[in-house]
């Protein structure tokens, strides 16, 4: 309204020469919407205005970058192994042959007597050969190197294919005789099985199966060398270990004196004592028989077989064996 009064007294202060006072323009704030009204009858506040968001236009993204780097190398033409003639392989055979007894040697140390060292120098040189016929110089090694490795290996799968045992069950042997050498040790006397069982962290009837497992893998060779004391050493154990069913040096030597000796009692018989005593236990007839081939009673027959064993009897007993 005080808009419209000024406006309507502009032309008369323009009549009267006054000059005209400028017009500022406000700015009048707007009112508040009415709140709206609730389905329920309350009222509800109204709702804020949304906040403006710009939009930004796209990032430029730049295009990647390529590595230039330097260029790889072709892969290099795989290289044959060497090719030996007859005459090249024994050359090296002879010029190589020190690995083969080198090899042989650290190995046969920790083995038992019973392994032939030949059999072990013949599997040596198969490995070398082997090595000969797969060696590679590109790759960067020696040839020494390289035919330890196989030789070792070829050594070592030999010993494997002839024992008979597993390696884990070898592995367990090691593993009691370690701990019964440590506690012999300690205590200065032979460990009992509750001891060794303890120190294992084993019950008792873990450690009796343990012990039955692994009692096939220690064996002894009949050939082995015993030293009885220092002044006297046995050949083999063979010597000192009695065989039940072998038969007695002493015992052989007396049976055939005391048939030596039967024999010369049995010739100083008449001769009818003698062929009844043949006919009896060697052809092994009968009384009956012997009388019927001789021509005699059976009782006469009795009577030359109990004289003969008398004379017999009477002159073993001179002679010191009894019968």
């Amino acid at each position: 309204m005080k808009t419209a009064r000024r406006l309507a007294a502009a032309p008369a202060l323009a009549s009267s020469g006054a000059s005209p006072r400028p017009i500022t323009l406000r700015a009048v704030p707007r009112p508040a919407k009415p709140l709206a009204a609730h389905a329920h009858g309350r009222a509800r506040p109204a709702e804020p205005p949304k906040p403006r968001t710009k939009t930004r236009p796209p990032a430029h993204r730049p295009a990647p970058l390529a590595l230039v780097g330097r260029p790889r190398p072709a892969p290099a033409a795989p290289v044959a192994p060497i090719r030996f003639t007859l005459r090249d392989r024994e050359m090296a055979l002879k010029q190589y042959s020190p690995l083969v007894k080198y090899v042989v040697d650290r190995i046969a140390s920790t083995l038992p007597k019973s392994i032939e060292r030949d059999d072990l120098v013949n599997t040596a040189v198969i490995g070398l050969i082997d090595a000969l016929e797969k060696y590679d110089p590109s790759r960067g090694t020696k040839f020494e190197t390289y035919a330890v490795w196989r030789i070792k290996g070829a050594v070592l799968d030999e010993l494997r294919s002839l024992d008979w045992a597993s390696r884990t069950m070898r592995r367990k042997a090691r593993d009691l005789g370690r701990v019964c050498r440590q506690l012999d040790q300690k205590h200065g006397r032979a460990a009992t099985d509750s001891e060794i069982a303890e120190e294992m962290q084993m019950t008792s009837n873990d450690f009796s199966r343990l012990v039955d497992e692994i009692r096939g893998t220690v064996l002894l060779s009949l050939d082995q060398s015993v030293a009885l004391d220092d002044d006297h050493e046995l050949s083999g154990l063979s010597d000192v270990v009695m065989d039940p069913d072998a038969p007695d040096a002493l015992e052989g030597l007396e049976e055939v004196e005391t048939k030596h000796l039967l024999l010369e009692a049995i010739n100083r018989l008449s001769e009818q004592e003698r062929l009844v005593v043949a006919l009896y236990y060697y052809e092994e007839m009968t009384l009956k028989e012997i009388g019927e081939t001789l021509m005699i009673s059976e009782s006469r027959v009795s009577q030359i077989h109990t004289k003969a064993m008398t004379r017999l009897r009477s002159r073993m007993r001179t002679l010191g064996v009894g019968i």
